[in-house]
């Protein structure tokens, strides 16, 4: 880390809400300048720090995103040859042909698992690792929440004008000042995997894999035609790292990747999604080591919309999606056992970031 003077700030939840102005004027002068810049941008003067039991240390000669650290960080393991397991058993998966995480080696990939005795192989643009057929429930269609992003319209859209009006619905910051921001909760692990889940097109799987700034990309999904979308956007761009990056399709709540072997997990504009957000948030605790991270986007419901009656439930019950608030995001994390939490707000939108007790 850079040196400089180091000041202890507990308490620094961050929740950009329209109450009054903090006295941390210049950080908050940050969040403004460098955030956020939605249709309405928020005023200096409409900016909060919210109080939260967490506590990380700023260097005051550096820039506060930065000089993010989680204390005794440990070193981040690069081995990704043991990365994958089975979604039924969790145990390591054997490589069949030669073990490569590639864009071009996806197509003659083939896996098994020793245990139960699954052989799981990659297509034209993904490795499918789905465990279909393993039970009745498994056969039958997922909520609308999951399903709608398997059309290929949606799927072709969702770059193309449909992920662009979280900003005017949700005061969602952009895909590149999203990234920004992320990096500094991801400071800790930066150099390590990332696991894109439910990356949709992969908007971010390939902002992360440009950066240079992790030795794996995983961008994973349950819908067949994002992975196709995002394989040939890749196709499309010039130069772009295709080694140590590979496409996944799998469920949220069956991650195929064996316990404590994920450094870093990313969920852009998903948790609202998925059928079951605490099965979830539980799932990636499992894959995270110790002292991995994992930072995720999301629309909130609070305020004056948590008084609507039966709402929230209305949204669940037909079509799946789960708009939860700050609170019960926070509760997620903590349950599932993942501490430091934080998170920054804008309007609807919010971000998460909680960490793996080393």
């Amino acid at each position: 880390m850079a040196q400089g003077t180091t000041t202890f700030i507990t308490n620094p939840l961050f929740s950009l809400s329209p109450r009054t102005p903090s006295k941390i004027t210049s950080f908050n002068h940050f969040i403004t300048t460098r955030f956020f810049s939605p249709l309405s941008p928020p005023s200096l003067s409409s900016l909060q720090l919210r109080p939260s039991s967490s506590m990380f240390i700023v260097h005051a000669n550096s820039n506060p995103i930065d000089s993010i650290s989680i204390e005794n960080e440990k070193e981040i393991s690069h081995s990704s040859a043991n990365l994958l397991a089975c979604p039924v058993c969790y145990q390591p998966l054997t490589w069949i042909t030669d073990p490569r995480f590639s864009i071009d080696a996806i197509p003659g990939s083939t896996l098994q698992c020793s245990t139960c005795q699954k052989t799981y192989a990659g297509n034209q643009t993904h490795i499918d690792l789905i465990t279909t057929g393993e039970t009745k429930n498994n056969d039958e269609p997922m909520p609308l929440s999951t399903e709608l992003f398997r059309l290929p319209l949606v799927s072709y859209l969702y770059e193309r004008g449909w992920r662009q009006t979280f900003t005017i619905l949700g005061g969602f910051p952009g895909a590149e000042k999203e990234f920004e921001i992320m990096k500094g909760f991801l400071k800790p692990v930066l150099g390590g995997n990332i696991l894109d889940a439910s990356c949709g097109s992969g908007l971010f799987s390939k902002l992360f894999a440009k950066s240079g700034l992790f030795s794996l990309v995983v961008a994973l999904d349950y819908s067949e035609n994002m992975l196709k979308q995002c394989y040939e956007f890749i196709q499309q761009e010039e130069n772009f790292p295709k080694e140590n990056f590979t496409l996944v399709r799998a469920d949220i709540s069956k991650l195929p990747f064996v316990s404590n072997s994920i450094d870093a997990v990313h969920a852009g504009a998903a948790i609202h999604c998925w059928p079951s957000p605490s099965a979830a948030i539980a799932e990636i605790t499992r894959v995270l080591r110790p002292g991995g991270v994992f930072v995720a986007t999301t629309f909130v419901l609070d305020g004056p919309l948590s008084y609507v009656p039966f709402l929230n439930q209305i949204t669940k019950n037909t079509g799946g999606f789960s708009f939860l608030s700050e609170r019960e995001l926070e509760d997620f994390c903590r349950a599932s056992g993942l501490v430091q939490f934080k998170c920054i707000r804008n309007r609807r939108f919010v971000m998460i970031s909680a960490t793996k007790p080393i």
